[in-house]
């Protein structure tokens, strides 16, 4: 992958961010019944990027950003067997670098800035339809853990 580079975001990438997150949008409504209409934003990334516990990447191409994730530190329940996990989110390939290896190179650097604060636990939110996600992570030593069920009364 010559010429490409991953890096911690600024802000200066959040409008290619907030492009990034529409397109996650549009590709999880027909996964999710329960999202609104119209417009919506997942995360506030602006303050995600200044938060101590949460670090945003991004791959660029010849300058161009091509790919983002972000890892959460989050405080696990007290009866688990770790304290802390990092939550993996907002992964994102542009449809045209798909299938390059560029959202196993997220999750990697992900992963190992989450090792660099002792974290030994790694978790992430998929719809159970998205089947094209599962099989990307799967790839990547995740397993599915916990189905959440809903119903509409």
């Amino acid at each position: 992958m010559t010429g490409t580079v991953i890096r911690s975001a600024t802000q200066a990438d959040l409008p290619a961010l907030l492009e990034f997150e529409q397109g996650i949008v549009v590709a999880e409504r027909p996964f999710d019944v329960t999202l609104k209409t119209g417009h919506i934003n997942y995360y506030d990334l602006a303050e995600i990027m200044r938060s101590s516990n949460c670090e945003v990447v991004v791959v660029e191409q010849h300058g161009q950003i091509v790919a983002s994730g972000f890892v959460e530190i989050l405080t696990a329940k007290n009866h688990l067997r770790h304290d802390q996990y990092a939550h993996l989110c907002f992964m994102y390939v542009a449809p045209e670098c798909r299938g390059h290896g560029l959202n196993k190179l997220v999750i990697d650097e992900l992963i190992a800035r989450s090792k660099a604060r002792g974290i030994s636990e790694v978790r992430l939110d998929v719809y159970a339809g998205n089947e094209s996600a599962i099989s990307a992570y799967e790839k990547a030593g995740f397993a599915s853990h916990l189905i959440e069920m809903r119903k509409s009364i």
